[in-house]
């Protein structure tokens, strides 16, 4: 075989191997730089003409990772590459010259894209050792020395010694120096370089039988070093990040520890979205999080954000909380609804009067005063309150200033229920009627009629009204032609909780039952059964309905089959009705009678800890009502026997974001 022939055949086994260009190409295009081959390639075309024979030594002199492939773009090594080129077989092969060429540029822009220091060492090819750059036709040997095709030497590693040696391992390092050499080694080695390869095969799987353990291991600390690869750093970015996409976060976060690069693959903020948008984290939480990344910061704003809300998720957990925030007020009276919103938390109670707090500092900001009846329910969005009292009136408060915007008349008996969808508010009374307010204006614009008895519940999603009641009735209505659509019969005692989400109707009754209707036809999907006592409150999100009941437990099922998924009790359930409960972060939040307040897995149905047992628990301590946010837990807390004093619990879990804002 001829030396160009077994040459170009050897080149073509490395894949990503591009050749060099000849003067007159490179005056339009720039050399590239090799990627991954294990050994110098060299490129030697005879033919009648004189030859032209250019060499160039490359240094790298950059940090790579701990693992580092021999024969790489990484390597310390000096490759030394040279090319002849012949006019006339230039010519013949015009068509596939130009093709390489392409396929080089393509593979020089990703590596450049790969790595921000492989611009840095491909500048170095184009430069001589005194630093000026090489001319723009031949690139010159420094020295008299100069190479040419009769004393080229040939630089192809062709047994593991020079592989060890071509990757910058001393030949010597893996040398056992216990004892002189056998006598007859240099014969014995001698004979087996002169086998053929299949029958040097062959005496090496009889040698690797005959050997001990520790001999094996041995062989395999010497091998397996020089195959291992860094395989991330030899692919372009964009392939690089889709294999690191298929790590958990805990492992890019290790990742990251392993070298430079790899670092600022794990940091890629598109990366971190991505895992963010597997975990549910939102675009909302994320923009709030790059206000706190400081300007200039190399961590990407996603990561911080998902590591953020990583450490809010154990804080919920594991119970990693300050003190809670005490907030007194109301005297002895019982705290019956609460709302909070931003660092604004707003408390009604039986006293007639609404307070604002602030969730940060724990101080009451202002008393809302102006109903002449007790505050039994309230809705709250931004800084705009509002209230509905037993005087039958609804005020509308601005909470920064604590003033009264509006007095909206037009009940005739207490306002027992609201919901405030946009600036628009449906209210529920003991008159039997609903109406539908504007906030803005003050303004009544419709007046719903068909109950014969208390309205106690009412769901708005903006075009429907839900409303339950104590005829033992739920009702679907149009709110702006004020027709009823359906009247959802089955329920044998007062409707006292509702859910709507578009799709379902959820009703929960004195009966014990919960049914699930149609909200488009009417119909009864399901009826839950399972409870013992009055559903008193209910969640509804993403087809998973969460009841609370007085009967101490609180079950999770799923609307579209009617199945019940858990049934949230066991030695460390409640000990007395349940008051009022909240589903967030995969987390169910409970509070009762008994004075506690319990988180649970919503998945797996498993208690996790008491978030809050008031001391004076089971001797006449009550969580009347809880409101919690992805980062906050607000809990209002008292007793009818006088053993514990009316007040607010504030937890906070985003505890590093809090006390950067306190300083």
């Amino acid at each position: 075989m001829e030396e160009e022939d077994w040459i170009e055949g050897r080149e073509k086994d490395v894949s990503r191997a591009p050749s060099w260009k000849s003067g007159e190409e490179e005056e339009e295009e720039e050399g590239t730089l090799p990627i991954s081959s294990s050994f110098p390639i060299c490129r030697v075309r005879g033919g009648d003409g004189e030859d032209e024979v250019r060499f160039a030594i490359v240094t790298v002199e950059e940090e790579s990772c701990p693992s580092e492939p021999f024969g790489t773009a990484h390597s310390e090594e000096a490759n030394q590459i040279t090319k002849t080129e012949e006019a006339e077989k230039r010519e013949e092969e015009g068509g596939e010259e130009e093709e390489e060429h392409a396929t080089n540029d393509d593979l020089e822009e990703e590596v450049e894209s790969t790595s921000p220091s492989l611009h840095q060492m491909k500048r170095k090819l184009d430069h001589g050792p005194d630093g000026r750059p090489f001319s723009s036709g031949k690139k010159h040997c420094k020295g008299s020395g100069c190479f040419s095709p009769s004393n080229l030497v040939q630089a192809t590693p062709t047994t593991f010694g020079d592989l060890r040696l071509a990757n910058g391992h001393s030949a010597q390092r893996r040398r056992i120096t216990s004892g002189p050499p056998p006598s007859g080694l240099q014969d014995w080695l001698l004979t087996f370089q002169a086998w053929s390869g299949p029958e040097r095969l062959l005496a090496l799987d009889e040698l690797i039988d005959s050997c001990e353990t520790s001999q094996v291991k041995h062989m395999m600390q010497v091998i397996e070093p020089q195959f291992q690869r860094d395989f991330i750093s030899l692919l372009p970015k964009e392939l690089a990040l889709y294999v690191l996409s298929f790590l958990p976060p805990r492992d890019l976060l290790q990742a990251a520890q392993t070298c430079r690069y790899w670092r600022i693959l794990a940091e890629d903020n598109l990366l971190w979205r991505e895992k963010c948008r597997e975990e549910g984290i939102s675009n909302s939480a994320a923009s709030r999080n790059r206000k706190c990344v400081r300007p200039g910061a190399a961590v990407s704003p996603w990561k911080w954000t998902y590591i953020r809300q990583h450490r809010i998720e154990n804080n919920w957990r594991k119970g990693d909380t300050q003190e809670p925030k005490v907030l007194k007020g109301h005297d002895d009276h019982v705290i019956t609804c609460l709302q909070f919103s931003g660092d604004l938390i707003v408390s009604g109670s039986d006293d007639n009067t609404l307070k604002v707090w602030s969730a940060i500092t724990g101080k009451c900001l202002r008393t809302l005063t102006g109903h002449t009846g007790g505050v039994w329910c309230s809705q709250m969005a931004a800084t705009t309150v509002i209230s509905g009292s037993t005087d039958r009136t609804l005020r509308v408060w601005d909470a920064e200033s604590g003033e009264c915007v509006h007095t909206l008349y037009g009940h005739t008996s207490t306002v027992r229920c609201m919901h405030l969808h946009g600036n628009r508010v449906v209210s529920g009374s003991r008159d039997t009627t609903l109406r539908l307010w504007d906030v803005t204006t003050g303004r009544c614009e419709h007046v719903l009629t068909g109950h014969v008895a208390a309205v106690r519940c009412v769901q708005y999603d903006g075009q429907r009204v839900v409303s339950g009641g104590y005829d033992y009735m739920v009702k679907v209505w149009d709110a702006e032609t004020e027709a009823c659509l359906h009247t959802l019969q089955g329920h044998t005692n007062r409707v006292y909780s509702l859910q709507f989400d578009g799709v379902f109707v959820v009703s929960g009754s004195l009966d014990t039952s919960i049914r699930v209707w149609d909200a488009e036809t009417g119909g009864c999907v399901h009826t839950l059964t399972g409870h013992q006592s009055l559903t008193s409150g209910m969640e509804l999100r993403d087809n998973v309905l969460v009841s609370g009941n007085a009967d101490s437990t609180v079950r999770v099922w799923d609307v579209r089959t009617g199945q019940c998924l858990h049934t949230l009790q066991g030695p460390n359930k409640h000990q007395s009705a349940v008051t009022c409960l909240q589903f967030c972060r995969g987390l169910v939040l409970s509070s009762s009678d008994d004075g506690t307040v319990k988180l649970w897995d919503l998945k797996t149905g498993s208690w996790l800890r008491d978030v809050v047992a008031l001391q004076s628990r089971g001797s006449g301590g009550v969580v009347w009502r809880i409101r919690a946010s992805d980062t906050r837990l607000v809990c209002a807390a008292g007793s009818r026997n006088g053993t514990e004093e009316t007040k607010l619990l504030v937890l906070d879990f985003d505890l590093d974001d809090r006390k950067k804002e306190i300083d």
